[in-house]
């Protein structure tokens, strides 16, 4: 929990909200070690994280779709 509340806050200083430091490398750092935490979780409770990702994305894509031709705003 704590690599994601510092991604978090990384990403804030990319978009200007919050002071970095520590510069871009440090985003870098966060997102890979967030990546890393996702791999382990989703080998240690056995997760098909490929299979996973392509339905979440479908639903989303299928979600954005229905909003955008509604007029609505795709990310609300």
């Amino acid at each position: 929990m704590g690599d994601v509340g510092d991604l978090a806050k990384l990403v804030m200083a990319e978009e200007g909200a919050r002071e970095n430091p520590v510069g871009r490398a440090a985003l870098e750092h966060e997102l890979a070690d967030c990546l890393w935490s996702v791999l382990i979780l989703a080998h240690r409770y056995n997760v098909d994280l490929e299979r996973v990702f392509h339905r979440t994305m479908a639903e989303l894509d299928e979600r954005i779709s229905a909003r955008l031709s509604q007029g609505g705003d795709p990310v609300t």
